[in-house]
């Protein structure tokens, strides 16, 4: 689907973005510089404060600015917004988005650019018809209250659930080319959304060391355990009714059950040129870890997607042991380590279809 770049973009947003973090502030920022009227969101009381203060700098080797905007606490938005970008971390969605549904107008819509199946859990709360989706793929993480790393580009597409063409669908992608202006539309979302959790999979794995992303996505060694979490992610896809959509790299027939050895192989090493770019050196999931010590998104991620392979019967022993893996770093009861790749692999049924993505 494409967007019709002759056409006028309008008026400028008016925009609550809730969660001004890694996603939502550089986001946010950059609408903000282009004109847009952005409205930030923030539980984290020091972030808030320091841009209230100073306002919100960006840095990084693409752009270094400050804007300054008006920055709130959630209990102390007022108000109502047509347009509401949600950021927040995966497992903050249930509460954001009770907090933020008094503050959706009534034709008004909340997108989801988060990691994760978020969509389902705000179609819930504010309504599906009132819900899009959105797939980021770009590297950013705050590196103190008030400032923000934009650390390298990448794929930004926006979809409405049932994957109609519409005005607002068109209309948000005009504006968020402000940002990046290779952004466009789908009419499948959800397998842009299935895409990032084959990918993201890996990326939970990276976390359990302390090596880099390009560094444990190049390693031989350890692809065939990569490429395994990510088949069973595609085939959970496969069974929902899903068609995931490659992005940066990343291909999901590829990494499907039956896929090309040659073409995993293609697909690891343009993963790995495509990081290579990036000054983003760790995931998100391995700065919870080892910078914020705090709990990360593995359920909030994971536990949909466990949930869907039992209702259709598609057996998932990798991810599974990544879930129990991600919980014993979590609560210390293991260190980050290389050896915790191996220990995915560990005690799995051997001559099974995970053999077909050694």
């Amino acid at each position: 689907m494409e967007v019709n770049d002759d056409a006028p973009a309008g008026p400028r947003l008016r925009a609550l973005v809730w969660g001004a973090g890694a996603i939502g502030g550089v986001v946010g920022a950059h609408l903000a510089r282009a004109g847009h009227d952005v409205t930030f969101v923030d539980a984290n009381r020091a972030h808030v404060k320091a841009a209230r203060r100073d306002g919100l700098r960006i840095v990084g080797p693409i752009d270094t600015f400050t804007v300054h905007a008006p920055f709130v606490g959630p209990d102390e938005v007022d108000g109502t917004w047509d347009w509401v970008l949600l950021a927040v971390k995966a497992l903050d969605t249930e509460r954001a988005a009770a907090g933020l549904a008094p503050h959706v107008s009534e034709r008004g819509c909340v997108v989801s650019m988060q990691n994760g199946l978020n969509e389902v859990v705000l179609a819930q709360t504010v309504g599906a018809e009132r819900t899009m989706g959105a797939f980021v793929n770009f590297g950013a993480d705050v590196l103190e209250p008030g400032i923000v790393q934009f650390s390298g580009r990448g794929a930004v597409v926006l979809g409405e659930l049932d994957g109609r063409a519409s005005e607002r669908l068109q209309r948000l992608t005009v504006a968020l080319r402000d940002f990046e202006p290779g952004a466009e539309t789908t009419d499948n979302i959800w397998g842009y959304l299935w895409g990032k959790m084959g990918y993201g999979a890996m990326l939970f794995a990276e976390a359990l060391t302390d090596a880099s992303i390009v560094d444990t996505l190049a390693d031989a060694t350890v692809q065939p355990v990569l490429a395994t979490l990510a088949q069973e992610v595609m085939e959970v896809a496969s069974a929902h009714g899903a068609t995931p959509v490659g992005f940066n790299g990343f291909d999901p027939a590829a990494f499907a059950p039956g896929g090309d050895a040659a073409a995993r192989k293609a697909s690891f090493d343009a993963m790995v040129a495509f990081n290579q770019h990036s000054a983003k050196t760790h995931s998100g999931v391995w700065r919870d870890l080892a910078v914020h010590n705090r709990k990360t998104e593995t359920d909030a991620q994971f536990a949909p997607i466990l949930g869907i392979a039992e209702e259709h019967g598609v057996a998932v022993p990798y991810l599974r042991r990544l879930v129990e893996l991600m919980h014993d770093v979590e609560n210390g009861r293991r260190a980050r380590a290389w050896d915790n790749l191996a220990a995915i692999a560990e005690d799995q049924p051997e001559g099974d279809r995970h053999a077909a993505a050694l």
